[in-house]
């Protein structure tokens, strides 16, 4: 048997971490695969792992703008898939306008279907592009052979807008790198913290309104005017209104000197910030399954996290402490717990890192092409 898969839609972050997490984990022998070919940009190429089994094409138009991606998706992969001789063509950018079949796609951006988090936009752009992605995501699922769904609470959010699916769904969640398993360090007092040496919190995510950053920077600003010793990484790429009004935010409280915007940091480096790290702060309002909530759970991380689905149910009622995200006053008290309660902290270290052994690569490559090849 032989897979195609079309990387079109692997712009960064999560979808890279997938595809590359993905091929390295997998053992297509004991699904009678021979074969797989991934035609991608630059980046997703150079992500990949070296194989037999695997060509990486590069094909210099997925290095293109958006339309150019979708104009080489519908003119060009049902052709070079066919040429290949592909049994199943995978599509894990979420939206495949060709007319290869059978193929299967892949359900991860909530977004568009999810209005309230839409309206945090105002009238802009962006939301023109999210309104064209539910209908391009809405379509692609409606004609897919297969649908694969991260979690159940992401396949209840589509298929609510989308009863007519008739084509196979599963469940099958992302996993995480043994790089960034760590068991729980002993936590400190808080009198073990000290303004040279603060309690460091991490938060890994790409800067945008519906993560919340500038209320999680505004929150550890009151914290440390009430006097207790913290510092705030955030780390990941940022689009350009958000940041610029995190840095507004910053600059406005004086707090440049323990609020640190890092920018995006190689995924190879990221263990390392996990390691340095005392504590793990996640204030999204709209999320699937997040790579980086995992990454903290596995790095032994004590965390607070906003309280929206499906972060409850990754983390567990003891796993993590909750506020609601929308609230800065929620956040600061919550972070305000987490940090003066080294009891807690313990607590719920423990109990994520254990919830974090059940998320592998390992087991997201097998359940993966064993659909792919019931699919085909």
């Amino acid at each position: 048997m032989r897979i195609g898969i079309d990387a079109t839609n692997l712009g960064s972050g999560g979808s890279l971490t997938h595809i590359g997490e993905l091929l390295s984990a997998a053992r297509p022998e004991e699904h009678g695969i021979s074969r797989m070919v991934v035609w991608g940009s630059r980046d997703v190429v150079a992500r990949l792992p070296s194989r037999p089994w695997l060509d990486a094409v590069h094909e210099p138009m997925l290095d293109a703008p958006l339309p150019i991606r979708i104009l080489w998706q519908q003119t060009k992969i049902a052709a070079l898939a066919r040429a290949a001789a592909c049994d199943v063509l995978f599509v894990p950018g979420g939206t495949y306008l060709g007319n290869f079949r059978p193929f299967v796609t892949m359900s991860r951006n909530l977004l568009p279907f999810d209005p309230p988090q839409l309206r945090l936009y105002g009238a802009s752009l962006r939301v023109l592009k999210f309104l064209l992605l539910r209908l391009s995501h809405s379509r692609t699922v409606l004609h897919a052979d297969g649908t694969i769904f991260l979690n159940e609470y992401g396949r209840s959010r589509v298929l609510r807008r989308l009863p007519a699916v008739t084509g196979r769904q599963t469940i099958i969640p992302h996993g995480v790198s043994h790089r960034f398993r760590h068991p729980p360090r002993p936590q400190k007092p808080l009198s073990a913290y000290s303004k040279e040496n603060p309690f460091r919190l991490l938060y890994v995510s790409t800067v945008d309104v519906y993560k919340h950053q500038t209320d999680v920077a505004e929150a550890v600003a009151l914290l440390v005017t009430e006097g207790l010793p913290v510092h705030l990484d955030i780390v990941g790429p940022a689009h350009h209104v958000p940041i610029t009004h995190l840095h507004n935010v910053v600059h406005r409280l004086h707090a440049e000197e323990y609020v640190r915007y890092r920018g995006p940091i190689a995924y190879s480096d990221l263990p390392e910030v996990y390691a340095e790290s005392d504590g793990y702060v996640f204030a999204s309002t709209c999320e699937n399954l997040p790579n980086s909530l995992l990454e903290a759970m596995a790095a032994g991380l004590p965390i607070a996290s906003s309280n929206r689905p499906p972060m409850p149910q990754i983390l567990g009622e003891d796993g993590g402490v909750y506020f609601d995200a929308a609230d800065p006053a929620d956040i600061l008290r919550v972070l305000r717990q987490l940090v003066t309660s080294p009891e807690a902290r313990e607590a719920y270290a423990a109990a994520a890192y254990a919830r974090s052994q059940q998320y592998s690569w390992e087991r997201c490559a097998q359940e993966t092409f064993s659909f792919l090849r019931t699919i085909a």
